[in-house]
């Protein structure tokens, strides 16, 4: 089972004294197992918001900390910003990352808030998927009235916190409320404006989202509203799903901006939001001149914006991770205001930071040097899923050079195509070469196993035959993939650009040495394997995809010399 892990992401009403935002964040690194992640104080909204991951009874404790400590030393009373905010702690969302469920984490969120209510004496109210009614779903209606209407939200009955006192007592004038949530991964996205009018841009923030604005009789800003059968205001939707926003205007940066809260980026990715606000602007004589993320990223919908832009510009695909990410942040002007620097910004980045520098992370000499060292790794199954990435690298760039060139406008997604498979077949490649090193490593430590009594003997035999066997695997999967790598140089033969042709043979060649390679591998390893039915079938699978891999080479090298 894989390990539970939360983000927590609060956000305190507090952005300009970095003494106070320090001291915050000293309490959540005193909590072992917890990462913090992100920290992105606001000026003009005096807010800031954290973000931090780990497992759940950790994450709470230090989500715990940062309420108390926020409610300690940031005073309501005193407290002013552009955003809106109901306490000191103004909102505390928890968020499934892995291993856990939404109706779990919504869980250990009743745990929190019933754990502040009780120790700290702070209001609470449940909101999202950790609601305890409907009504109380929507954070902007649980916020409705802020802090300055806290005292009467207080004294009605209908809104009785979810925990902690119900009275506007002195010590809750000095913390004020909290919202605590269990609730999907939200993207907070600022859309820059070349306009300082707060207004207009509130009114394209209405545009676009979900909730739209308020239908009025005659004139659309100071007409009666439009009420219907129960007397509630009727709505006009704004057109995108799952997007929440308001306009502001940030005196720290001179400009308006559209704050935008998507809320499921399946349903409004980034790109479409950022797409749609240039349009909405632009029918208001107002144009978008970048824009900012305020948090972290999910790694997907950066790709997917790169992808996007791309298709837009009738531009190949199949390039690379670090490729996509430079092109979403420009075509979206995520360095408009600041510079974006994808490993504070996205999240699978910020959790890698620290981890062991990986094979593929060397520079080809460090690479080399490592290899030609007294260490038996990285052996030759490295090198052979690594020659199988320089061979589908090549096949792939000859699709991309294909893809562009001029006077083949109407053949782009063609080759667009052929990338993007090479770009799978070289991702996977290039994370065989560090699981083969891995895979070795793995035979190491179980030989390395303690073997004084029966069932400590019986324990080392079983990891020595499980290493083994995936000490095989993992050589196998490279033939595998390397052979079918060999389709995209195949149709960059047939038909790719003529002066790059013999590129698709080098990567032809390089292909068919992965094959060999890994193979040899394959063949090493299986003497240590007592299975004799599974040693036959993958020998004999083996020896198959060999044979068929040199054919193709042979092909594939019969249409480049044809060509030259």
């Amino acid at each position: 089972m894989s390990k539970q892990l939360i983000e927590c992401v609060p956000n305190i009403s507090e952005g300009r004294d970095p003494v106070k935002i320090k001291q915050v964040i000293d309490v959540i690194e005193t909590v072992e197992g917890v990462k913090l992640l992100d920290v992105d104080p606001g000026k003009a909204t005096n807010r800031t918001v954290i973000t931090f991951v780990g497992e759940p009874e950790q994450v709470i404790e230090a989500a715990f900390l940062v309420i108390k400590k926020a409610g300690e030393i940031i005073d309501m009373s005193k407290q002013s910003g552009e955003h809106p905010r109901m306490g000191a702690t103004d909102v505390c969302p928890l968020v499934p990352i892995s291993g856990i469920t939404m109706e779990e984490t919504a869980a250990y969120a009743h745990k929190l808030g019933k754990r502040v209510g009780e120790e700290l004496n702070i209001p609470i109210y449940f909101y999202e998927n950790a609601a305890t009614s409907e009504e109380r779903q929507n954070l902007a209606h649980c916020r409705s009235g802020e802090y300055e209407g806290l005292n009467k939200k207080l004294s009605d009955p209908h809104w009785k916190p979810d925990a902690g006192p119900a009275e506007f007592n002195d010590h809750v004038k000095h913390t004020g409320a909290t919202a605590i949530s269990a609730r999907d991964f939200l993207v907070a996205y600022n859309v820059n404006l070349n306009t300082t009018s707060a207004r207009r841009a509130n009114a394209i923030a209405f545009d676009i989202r979900e909730g739209g604005r308020v239908k009025r009789e005659g004139n659309p800003v100071t007409g009666k509203p439009v009420l219907d059968e129960k007397g509630d205001a009727v709505k006009i939707p704004g057109s995108l799903k799952s997007v929440k926003g308001i306009g502001w205007y940030i005196e720290e940066y001179g400009i308006a901006q559209l704050s935008l809260n998507l809320t499921n980026i399946s349903i409004t990715p980034v790109h479409i939001a950022f797409n749609e606000a240039c349009v909405k602007a632009l029918e208001r004589g107002i144009r978008v001149t970048g824009s900012e993320l305020v948090g972290l990223i999910p790694l997907k919908a950066m790709l997917d914006a790169g992808k996007y832009f791309l298709h837009k510009q009738n531009r190949s695909l199949g390039v690379s991770e670090s490729e996509l990410i430079k092109i979403a942040v420009k075509s979206l002007g995520l360095d408009d205001l600041a510079p974006f620097i994808p490993e504070e910004k996205i999240i699978e980045y910020v959790l890698a930071a620290g981890e062991p520098k990986k094979l593929i992370d060397l520079d080809l000499v460090d690479f080399a040097n490592e290899t030609a060292s007294e260490s038996p790794a990285p052996g030759g199954g490295s090198i052979a899923a690594y020659v199988g990435v320089l061979g589908i690298s090549l096949g792939t760039m000859v699709a991309n050079l294909s893809s562009h060139k001029r006077g083949w406008d109407d053949k782009w997604e063609e080759y667009s195509a052929w990338a993007e498979k090479g770009e799978d077949y070289k991702n996977k490649l290039l994370y065989l070469v560090d699981e083969d090193t891995k895979a070795f490593n793995k035979i190491m430590e179980a030989f390395r196993l303690p073997k004084g009594s029966d069932a400590e003997k019986a324990n080392r035999k079983q990891a020595v035959q499980d290493a083994t066997k995936y000490a095989i695997e993992i050589p196998f999967k490279v033939l595998e993939t390397s052979y079918h790598s060999m389709e995209v140089m195949k149709a960059m033969a047939v038909s790719g650009l003529k002066s790059s042709i013999s590129d698709a043979g080098v990567g032809a060649l390089c292909a068919r040495t992965a094959v060999m390679g890994a193979f040899l591998n394959v063949k090493i390893n299986v003497s240590g394997l007592d299975d004799q039915v599974y040693v036959n079938e993958v020998l004999s699978k083996g020896k198959e995809i060999q044979s068929k891999a040199i054919e193709l080479e042979t092909e594939i090298l019969k249409l480049v010399e044809a060509k030259l």
